[in-house]
């Protein structure tokens, strides 16, 4: 398998009316525009306080997108996707009450919020419940602009066109590959407005956008084995996406690559995930750290703020403001301020991942994690530029390099960690043979104390970037 590259890039208001003017309708074929989400958005609250509630908080969105798909060189699906939601939160004291409507009319935006008070008037009280402290508001003068917007206005000719070459591009990688799941081109784009009466305002448009395929490949002579693998490229921005011969043609190849695979013995060996993979481990750091964990005494890592967590080469940063980044905001899901931090230092945990009511459930502050992580980066202290997957599989030596995990098997209680992968034998830093039909198992604290190495491959999954993760030692359960 030819791991050394990836896919390269190219390039208290009036109601509102049921309907804005067409001239008020924004860019990107968008229904709504901006103005008339505030509109919306002071009304529900003006009703709110009307109605008797202490805190009301309410937010308007819209999302629209095309999604085609196709196999074996015939066009499957076309999807268009529109969607809009007015959600309203009313605090009578501390009874919280919440209620959505996807109907803008004024009437049915009353009714909404009068849904939500007669819900907190019923709900027991609750002394974390609350809209944040007005001190952790994110000011409207320090929103920034951080470039997580760029519709692309893709015809579903233009997306059959650019899945067609993607799966085209697979199948004319080699003749074993004879089959497909198909291949998918997905654009996406989305905007809201949040207000509430702690004096927050604000909300933006964001974009997302995709192609992917998922080859068959099959070897005849070994009983009519087939294997199949997928690969797929996902950006804010269309013009930085793989093209689609890129996407196909590495799709393929990793599909063959596991052709032949077999089964091996039970034992212990060291791991090497593959970046896609080892973005999970950081993602299983961060559940484990979140507040909700934390107050349910429902993680390992309770109580382990300024403790060591990963092995002491370890950093991992958070950055919120990194331009055009997945998981870029100005604020978080509760207009709390938001800034780049030191989540781990050398190993040792720095701050959890709290919203403004598990802060409160904890005797805390928020640390602006409302609606998850920002943007997070796994880095090693002995990484050298260097250190590319065949330089991660020499210090691998011996043991198993592991391409794809299935199932659900972990639990955040005890940090139990075991999961069905497959991947490919190594020995001597050299790739053997590809092996499927296994079980790995560790405990996660014993995984994040054993990581030996990260490489330079470094990939982005969604908010989270890693390069490959070699965990000193794990149990492998095969024939």
């Amino acid at each position: 398998m030819n791991q050394k590259t990836r896919p390269g890039a190219r390039r208290a208001a009036a109601a509102p009316a049921a309907h804005p003017p067409s001239s008020t309708a924004p860019q990107a074929g968008f229904q709504y525009s901006r103005a008339f989400f505030e509109d919306l958005v002071d009304h529900a609250l003006a009703h709110a306080r009307a109605l008797g509630a202490t805190d009301a908080g309410a937010e308007a969105s819209e999302g629209c997108g095309l999604s085609v798909g196709v196999r074996k060189g015939e066009l499957e699906t076309v999807e268009r996707n529109r969607d809009k939601s007015l959600g309203v939160t009313v605090y009578v004291g501390q009874r919280r009450g919440n209620a959505s409507t996807s109907d803008f009319s004024s009437q049915a935006i009353e009714r909404t919020v009068q849904a939500a008070y007669d819900i907190a008037r019923f709900t027991a009280e609750d002394p974390a419940a609350g809209l944040p402290d007005e001190a952790d508001i994110a000011p409207q003068d320090t929103h920034r602009d951080l470039q997580l917007f760029h519709p692309w206005a893709v015809s579903s000719e233009e997306a059959a066109r650019l899945a067609l070459e993607c799966e085209a591009a697979a199948f004319g990688t080699h003749r074993r590959i004879t089959n497909s799941e198909g291949a998918g081109v997905s654009a996406q784009q989305s905007h809201f407005f949040s207000a509430h009466t702690h004096g927050f305002r604000g909300g933006y448009a964001s974009s997302r956008h995709s192609i992917s395929v998922a080859p068959i490949a099959s070897l005849p002579g070994r009983n009519g084995e087939m294997q199949r693998d997928s690969w797929y490229s996902s950006m804010r921005d269309a013009a930085a996406l793989a093209s689609p011969e890129a996407v196909g043609r590495y799709a393929a190849q990793r599909a063959l690559s596991r052709l032949g695979s077999r089964k091996i013995s039970t034992r212990e060996c060291p791991v090497l995930f593959e970046s896609p993979l080892a973005a999970g481990l950081l993602g299983a750091l961060v559940q484990a750290t979140s507040g909700g964990a934390l107050y349910r005494k429902s993680s390992f890592l309770l109580d382990s703020l300024g403790r060591q967590v990963l092995a002491s080469h370890l950093d991992v940063e958070e950055d919120p403001f990194l331009a055009g980044g997945k998981g870029s905001s100005p604020f978080d899901q509760e207009g709390v301020r938001v800034a780049p931090r030191r989540v781990v230092e050398a190993g040792r945990l720095e701050g959890y991942f709290l919203s403004t009511y598990s802060a409160r459930k904890l005797g805390m502050k928020t640390t602006g994690n409302a609606g998850g992580s920002h943007n997070l980066a796994l880095a090693s202290r002995l990484t050298r530029p260097g250190d590319d997957l065949q330089a991660m599989l020499r210090k691998l030596g011996t043991g198993l390099f592991v391409i794809e995990l299935m199932g659900q098997g972990v639990n955040y209680v005890t940090g139990d960690y075991s999961r069905g992968a497959s991947g490919f034998w190594v020995e001597g830093g050299e790739i053997a043979y590809p092996v499927h039909e296994i079980t790995i198992a560790g405990n996660l604290r014993d995984m994040f104390m054993g990581i030996e190495a990260v490489g330079a491959d470094a990939y982005n999954y969604g908010a989270k970037t890693t390069g490959s993760i070699l965990v000193n030692r794990m149990k492998v359960a095969g024939s």
